[in-house]
């Protein structure tokens, strides 16, 4: 074997560094996605928009919605909610 065929070649990566680096740029990745989704949720939609009303339609009530927040608020909807309301964004709470 000659010199040439023993000096390690600067484009080879080893596997040791290729998942460090595949770890490290997934984590940052990961880590830049969550930046908008935290700015969209602070985003909320008015209740005109929903059509949201204080009042409970065919049985549906803001309490038993999965985006009702305790004690009067919505995961979507911005300004005080009453528990009694209804939008058309309701979606039933699973169980």
């Amino acid at each position: 074997m000659t010199d040439k065929d023993q000096q390690e070649d600067p484009m080879q990566v080893s596997r040791r560094g290729f998942i460090w680096t595949a770890a490290v740029a997934g984590g940052s990745m990961l880590g830049a996605g969550l930046i908008p989704t935290r700015a969209a949720a602070a985003a909320k939609l008015p209740q005109k928009a929903v059509q949201y009303q204080p009042v409970p339609k065919n049985g549906n009530r803001c309490a038993n919605c999965a985006l009702w927040q305790l004690p009067a608020s919505c995961k979507v909807v911005e300004g005080p909610i009453s528990p009694a309301g209804w939008c058309n964004l309701f979606a039933p709470k699973q169980s």
